[in-house]
């Protein structure tokens, strides 16, 4: 008998990572991505232990993914009137022990090449090139049509497309990205000597007037950094800015003059991105039908928790342990099952997720405060918050414990 076959929207972070479970579950995924190859878009992840844990479950993926682990957090102030270290934590070294895993800094694309490569060595198949722009569904299938008049057939479909992806407009209409905003301006640069001469590896942040900055390492020689202001819109494009922007930027911007390594950064980098963050308005489910979301076609999130790819593994964990819990065969499922299935995998996630998203552009907007009152306030915040390790410990331990509720495997 032939394997169930599954559609998956997207050959981003998620897609990829959600056909290695199903192919692993006896499902038979093929991915449909837009683009015509692997893009290079994007500068770096954080991949944190919870998410590290869902793709531990994969066979031979961890031992190949290039990165750095990060082993402290570090927070300075830039201001004048407070230039100093405002907070420096030890914790990342627990990680590893506490949790199974450590704190990571990858480069997006070569963490995505590792996924891609990976997926089609385990048998999965990639369409490039295929646009999905809708979605036929019938009482034991789905109709997948695509931009240049091909159709497919699947079982089931998951948009795992993102924040401008298709799926979700498919399922529940037209709706307009929410700018948060806050625009980033960032890129990939040598490692400064400021982190050399420590002989750490911290994640470290910088906060100074209307303005924030992290980076930190993506492998032995290189940094990735981000610098958050709040401006007018600018679209999430992930291009670069033109080269004379770029100059203007390390000459002229905002982190020119900045300490604690935030002018070097900037000055180094390769080239210089700029974008606008984004979110969307809360759904209240992620299915329709034959049909689900996850990832960021479910819940996009500004990048302040360092959660989003994270959030997408959890996401997948759960997706692929409920299938397998209401379809043990593998069969090509009702309707009824995949409604069970995926009616449970929202109860689980939604609120999760949904409380991520908010504190993320919470902490965003925390992070970029005007005027010196409020800077003050929002340095002792910080100083007040990080002084109690017991509290930061359990904050944590909230966040990495998922998503295996007492169990490892799916």
């Amino acid at each position: 008998m032939a394997a169930t076959k599954v559609i998956i929207a997207g050959c981003g972070i998620a897609g990829p990572v959600l056909a290695m479970f199903l192919k692993l579950k006896g499902y038979e995924p093929v991915i449909y991505e837009r683009l015509a190859e692997p893009t290079t878009l994007g500068l770096s992840l954080s991949l944190q232990p919870n998410g590290l844990r869902v793709l531990s479950l994969i066979p031979g993926l961890l031992e190949k993914v290039a990165g750095q682990d990060l082993d402290a957090f570090a927070l300075y102030s830039i201001l004048p009137e407070d230039e100093t270290l405002i907070a420096w934590s030890d914790q990342p070294t627990t990680y590893r022990e506490l949790y199974g895993h450590p704190m990571k800094g990858v480069r997006r694309p070569a963490f995505h090449h590792t996924l891609v490569e990976h997926a089609q060595s385990q048998g999965v198949k990639i369409v490039w090139n295929h646009q999905i722009i809708s979605l036929e569904q019938r009482d034991d299938q789905v109709v997948v049509g695509f931009a240049d008049g091909a159709t497919d057939v699947a079982s089931f479909a998951v948009g795992c497309d993102g924040l401008h992806g298709n799926t979700r407009i498919c399922l529940f209409g037209e709706e307009n990205a929410d700018y948060t905003g806050l625009t980033q301006t960032g890129g990939i640069s040598p490692k400064p000597d400021f982190l050399t001469s420590k002989g750490r590896h911290p994640m470290t942040d910088l906060f100074g007037d209307g303005a924030h900055m992290i980076y930190y390492e993506v492998n032995d020689s290189q940094v990735s950094w981000a610098l958050t202001r709040r401006e007018p819109e600018a679209k999430e494009t992930w291009r670069h800015i033109d080269e004379h922007m770029q100059e203007e930027f390390k000459e002229h911007g905002p982190c020119a003059s900045w300490p604690f390594a935030g002018k070097e950064v900037a000055k180094s980098a390769e080239r210089i991105v700029k974008y606008g963050l984004y979110d969307r308005p809360e759904l209240k489910v992620w299915h329709k039908g034959r049909v689900a979301l996850l990832g960021d076609a479910a819940h996009p999130t500004s990048p302040h928790l360092g959660q989003g790819a994270n959030q997408a593994f959890e996401d997948i964990y759960h997706f692929v342990r409920l299938l397998v819990k209401h379809n043990p065969s593998a069969a090509d499922p009702s309707t009824a099952i995949l409604h069970a299935a995926f009616s449970e995998y929202e109860t689980i996630r939604i609120p999760r997720a949904s409380a991520l998203v908010t504190g993320a552009r919470k902490r965003g907007d925390n992070r970029v405060v005007h005027g010196v009152e409020e800077r003050k306030k929002r340095n002792e915040k910080i100083r007040e918050h990080w002084s109690n390790e017991a509290a930061v410990a359990e904050e944590y331990k909230q966040l990495y414990t998922q998503p295996f509720f007492g169990q490892s495997e799916i």
